[in-house]
């Protein structure tokens, strides 16, 4: 059967940037930004979204739309010895979904209480984490079982993720027209409540203006760079995939910096809405913004909750901004979720010849059961560990390779060629020089920094096991998974 087709260039812009736009965004972003001198960080998160957020995410789209294929099989189109530079992706963005869809539960079951705003009457600490989750006292502590309330969210999370991508991109299609649009229009809300909140102002202040001597300080232009890679779902087999479903019609130069562009308008939106947070939350405790540690997802499940509960208006005022506040997270998490689930199966089918039907149905089946071990009381440890060593190392590991694969030894200039096939704004010789010097710069000094880091001092004080099982370990199995599948013999072709 022919391969199917985005429905139009819309839906597709659509899809990308719901993908793009997650909880990266949302919580992640302001974070990173709170972490690294506030206003200053704005300057080279700009600055990297255009030298190597836009351009990586055309090269992924056209190596979908020439192959026609999922990762490896995008990547051994352009040379067979890089079949495992896909398959990397791939396996990498199947760990990151087994924990991510996790998060997206316990969205789920923060959704579901705003209705009741129980932050209002109990520590919002407490509740996030012995109430829902009823963390143990370490990662090898696993004698609280599983977490009642976050299996719930897991099955209802998997559901969703099911009936969004059954009917691969006919139905993320049909979707993505909402998940992408509501959480702008609840986002402005927050913007306009959290700014008019009392001493928003002063959080707005260290958001906004920038302290220009912080961008003397290297780990600020590496954190930006690692954002713009973390939150444009590049390097996860994403956008490889969505681009193999374009036609030969689509702009991708154009289409990359609307992607690019919506992604980072949504990140700044988030970092106004938080920072107003922020500074009516130091308003309330009498504690300095400054002093504040409550970043990631502790952001989203503590810092919120707490200023959420004492929001001016009364009760149906809570209830009101938490539904808000936990709808937008839902709809981000959402598309990020089965837009991973989408480009692993994808690259599975397209590689081994599978019924995209029942492929999809497998996948979900699978990942659901993975997920499960994240709902043990001790899960927010592992997910911890799998995270810090996924996405910040796997991920640039796939980078680098990705753009000495196609800069170094593909040629950076058939691929320049390919992507501005047909485009009314082609890119220029900057995007050969992004591939080929820009990006491998940043990757080779996040890689050092990371491995000097870890290497150096234990990640949050977890022992050697911990580690060397969730960490080193998983990064290891992810490699050597990622060989063994490039060298499997191709399954007969079943295009959807």
């Amino acid at each position: 059967m022919q391969r199917a087709n985005w429905k139009n260039r819309t839906t597709f812009i659509l899809a990308a940037i719901g993908s793009a736009v997650g909880l990266g965004n949302a919580w992640r972003f302001p974070g990173i930004a709170y972490q690294n001198g506030g206003g200053a960080f704005l300057v080279p998160y700009f600055i990297a979204m255009l030298t190597a957020g836009i351009p990586i995410l055309a090269l992924e789209l056209t190596l979908g739309r020439k192959f026609r294929k999922g990762a490896p099989g995008a990547f051994a189109g352009l040379n067979k010895k890089f079949e495992w530079i896909g398959w990397l992706a791939t396996v990498t963005a199947f760990c990151i979904t087994a924990y991510y869809s996790v998060v997206f539960a316990w969205v789920i079951v923060y959704l579901l209480l705003s209705f009741k705003a129980p932050w209002t009457t109990a520590d919002a600490s407490d509740l996030f984490l012995n109430d829902v989750l009823r963390i143990s006292s370490g990662p090898f502590d696993f004698s609280g079982g599983i977490s009642p309330m976050v299996i719930v969210g897991a099955l209802i999370g998997w559901v969703c993720i099911w009936l969004c991508i059954r009917k691969g991109v006919h139905s993320v299609g049909s979707v993505v027209k909402y998940t992408v649009v509501l959480p702008v229009v609840f986002l402005v809300i927050l913007v306009i409540r959290a700014c008019t909140l009392q001493n928003a102002m002063e959080g707005l202040s260290l958001y906004l203006v920038p302290k220009w001597a912080e961008l003397a300080k290297p780990q600020i232009w590496a954190a930006a760079y690692g954002q713009v890679f973390y939150s444009m779902s590049i390097f996860m087999c994403i956008m490889i995939a969505y681009g193999s479903y374009l036609s030969k019609e689509n702009d991708i130069p154009k289409d990359s910096l609307v992607i690019g562009i919506a992604d980072a308008a949504v990140s700044f939106m988030a970092g106004l809405s938080a920072f107003g947070v922020l500074g009516y939350l130091s308003y309330l405790t009498s504690t300095p913004i400054a002093e504040m540690k409550h970043t990631g997802m502790m952001l989203a499940f503590v810092t919120y909750p707490t200023a959420l509960a004492k929001m001016p208006g009364g009760h149906w005022s809570v209830v009101f901004f938490s539904v808000c506040f936990f709808l937008v997270l839902f709809t981000l998490a959402i598309d990020s979720v089965f837009s991973l689930a989408e480009g692993i199966i994808t690259g599975v089918s397209d590689k081994f010849g599978l019924d995209k039907y029942k492929a999809t149905l497998w996948a979900c089946s699978t990942l659901f059961v993975c997920s499960l071990f994240y709902t043990l009381t001790p899960g927010l440890y592992w997910l911890d560990i799998v995270d810090h060593f996924i996405n910040d190392l796997n991920l640039i590991t796939v980078g680098l390779a990705e753009c000495i694969a196609v800069g170094w030894i593909y040629g950076s200039g058939k691929m320049l060629n390919m992507i501005n096939e047909d485009s009314k704004m082609p890119f220029g010789n900057w995007w050969r020089v992004c591939i080929k010097f820009v990006c491998p710069a940043a990757f080779l000094y996040i890689i050092g920094g990371f491995l000097y880091e870890n290497v150096k001092i234990h990640y949050e004080g977890y022992d050697n096991l911990s580690l060397g099982i969730a960490g080193w370990g998983l990064v290891a199995l992810t490699i050597v998974v990622s060989v063994i599948l490039s060298v499997l013999k191709d399954g007969k072709s079943a295009e959807e």
